[in-house]
């Protein structure tokens, strides 16, 4: 368990030498190792550092390995290109010698419209009106409709919607994108899991094995994350071991100010394997 001061503070990262990091974990931790929202918002954090001019536009990480949250991992970038208005870098975590993610991070300049459109926010109950969610983490999050994607006893549509904010977070944007980024990376297994009898996430890394792939997010406008935060989530796909989830985020005004998609994997766990004890998915 920690709280957002945690998380915040493990996104000040220790600069061990030139474009290299020293990423810790303390205070957070699922089953012993690292929630893969939290190494892509790491891994952010540390390829914005390639300009500070700027800010991050896209970021997509993929998750080979796991990391354990019990010791430190370093994080290497590769500063790709920096121009005027864009600059890429690509940011690798490693630990015990062994690259376990990496992350392709675009970051950018402000610029004036020349064209403007945003998919209209949801037609759901403010923050008031839904139900709270025990967060791991100890941000604010409420759930629309008191949605359990822990309970695999109810069934549902694929979507759910959580009200989000991290009321202890910094007024820097990198950061705040940072938490944003680990926040959408939470609910879209459960999500996937919601129109399936007996699926939720209680039953995961017991009964069955699950992880995330992939994430990918693009941010549209600034924003507080201080302040509260829809996450409009929906699984269009399952199948073949795997999910595809996406969601939009929408400020209380509705303002479309990010979006985001994950691959995930959902399967059996191999025959053979014991999940009780274990500090690792089995990938």
């Amino acid at each position: 368990m920690g709280d957002g001061q945690d998380l915040v503070d493990n996104l000040r990262l220790e600069e061990i030498g030139p474009h290299r990091y020293l990423a810790r974990n303390d205070g957070v931790s699922e089953r012993g190792v690292v929630f893969g929202g939290q190494l892509l918002a790491q891994l952010s954090v540390a390829a914005a550092k390639a300009d500070d001019s700027k800010t991050i536009k896209s970021t997509q990480g993929i998750f080979s390995r796991t990391v354990l949250s019990t010791e430190p991992a370093e994080i290497d970038v590769d500063v790709f290109h920096v121009g005027r208005v864009f600059a890429t870098a690509t940011a690798t975590m490693s630990q015990r010698g062994r690259q376990c993610a990496r992350a392709q991070v675009l970051l950018t300049s402000y610029e004036e419209d020349l064209i403007r459109h945003a998919a209209p926010m949801p037609d759901v109950p403010g923050p008031e009106d839904a139900g709270p969610w025990t967060d791991a983490f100890r941000r604010e999050l409420r759930m629309v409709d008191n949605v359990d994607i822990n309970d695999a006893t109810v069934v549902g549509p694929a979507e759910m919607y959580a009200w989000l904010r991290v009321p202890t977070a910094p007024d820097e944007q990198v950061i705040g994108q940072a938490l944003l980024a680990h926040a959408s990376a939470s609910f879209l297994i459960g999500t996937a899991m919601r129109p399936h009898e007996g699926m939720g996430q209680s039953i995961t890394h017991k009964q069955i094995s699950s992880g995330i792939i992939s994430h990918t997010v693009s941010f549209h406008e600034p924003f507080d994350v201080r302040d509260w935060l829809l996450m409009a989530m929906e699984s269009p796909y399952a199948g073949r071991g795997r999910t595809y989830g996406v969601g939009r985020v929408y400020t209380r005004a509705g303002e479309l100010v990010a979006s985001f998609s994950q691959e995930n994997m959902i399967r059996h766990l191999p025959e053979g394997h014991v999940v009780a004890g274990r500090e690792a998915t089995i990938l």
